[in-house]
């Protein structure tokens, strides 16, 4: 019978009260319990010491907290600290958290697997099983927010949507799931420390920006070739630039909002000076960052990391257009909780 319970965290707070009064109870009593499950972050029912015993067995009775558990957690010489996060059907994703001098970031998955392709990436071998609900995505965040406490002192200050999965293929339950992280009686983060990477979903991008969101938008680009980028990123024959440019052009017309692009440059692959040249004419209809990233193999050598030359050019030609650039390089290699490696190992 367990089973046939409904998660109680996928109701809202109205639906709380509501449930209440059903029983013959107070409303308030449903603000009190969302309070725990948000709020406090409660994992059973026994854990909400303001609610009377026969309360709680009620709700035993009728409902289930479908928690995560932190699996296995593992810790970089970098600091860098890779949970596997079991979910509660036995599925697992993994999470990480990124401190710096200045800053601890939550890098957490959306999807178990990727709806994508990305043929340098780990977690795109992997087949998409299923989206990530709402608190699935929130308790990634939760268990960041007491590892960057605990092991650094303070509390969470970004979260990135670059873990595992393609958030814009989940895009109802990250909103939901921002949207809590956000909310004063949820974890009261500003949405402007949240980053949502994509790897272009155009029709996506354009809801986002008639969604009005408030939160950051990363592009995971790596060349403004369509020949290059499809080999490479195979659906991006389906979601060509055009279509992207002509997206992300929407999305700066009405959020006003800069975009970042993240770029890995491959040996062989885009290296060279007309691989730079495209990135500048791409980046020019608004403000924008490019993040060369520094690439993390995952085992079969097809991919290797370009030269300092290569970066080189790169830094110079993008400067020369005042396209901002960061060379980003990677945290967590020694436990595979680098971009592009989640799930290597799993």
């Amino acid at each position: 019978m367990a089973d046939k319970k409904k998660d109680i965290r996928a109701l809202t707070k109205e639906q709380l009260r509501e449930f209440f009064v059903a029983q013959g109870d107070k409303a308030f009593r449903g603000n009190q319990v969302y309070e725990w499950l948000w709020g406090k972050g409660a994992h059973s029912f026994e854990d909400m010491t303001n609610v009377s015993k026969a309360t709680r067995e009620m709700l035993e009775n009728h409902f289930v907290i479908n928690h995560i558990k932190v699996d296995t957690m593992q810790r970089s010489s970098d600091g860098t600290v890779k949970n596997a996060v079991q979910l509660h059907d036995g599925l697992v994703v993994e999470s990480v958290l990124i401190p710096t001098k200045s800053r601890t970031t939550a890098c957490v998955s959306s999807q178990v697997g990727c709806s994508l392709d990305c043929r340098f990436c780990a977690t795109a071998r992997l087949k998409r099983m299923r989206n990530l609900n709402p608190d699935e995505i929130y308790d990634q965040v939760v268990a960041i927010d007491n590892e960057s406490r605990l092991y650094h002192d303070r509390p969470l200050s970004n979260i990135v949507f670059m873990g595992m999965g393609e958030p814009l293929m989940n895009y109802n339950n990250v909103l939901k799931a921002i949207d809590k992280i956000t909310d004063d009686e949820g974890l009261g983060m500003s949405p402007r420390r949240i980053t949502v990477s994509t790897s272009g979903v155009p029709k996506m991008i354009r809801k986002m920006a008639d969604d009005e969101v408030k939160f950051k938008l990363a592009v995971s680009l790596h060349s403004a070739i369509d020949e290059v980028r499809t080999s490479i990123m195979p659906f991006n024959a389906t979601f060509p630039l055009a279509d992207l440019r002509s997206a992300l052009e929407y999305w700066y017309s009405k959020t006003k909002s800069r975009i970042t692009y993240e770029y890995v440059v491959w040996k062989g692959i885009n290296d060279k000076r007309k691989d730079v040249d495209a990135l500048v004419q791409f980046c020019k209809f608004a403000p924008s960052k490019v993040n060369l990233i520094e690439y993390n193999p995952i085992d079969d050598g097809e991919f290797q990391q370009a030269n300092s030359e290569a970066i080189d050019m790169y830094v110079k030609v993008l400067e020369a257009n005042n396209i901002t650039v960061t060379i980003r390089r990677s945290r967590g290699k020694d436990i595979d909780a680098a971009c592009g490696q989640l799930a290597n190992k799993s």
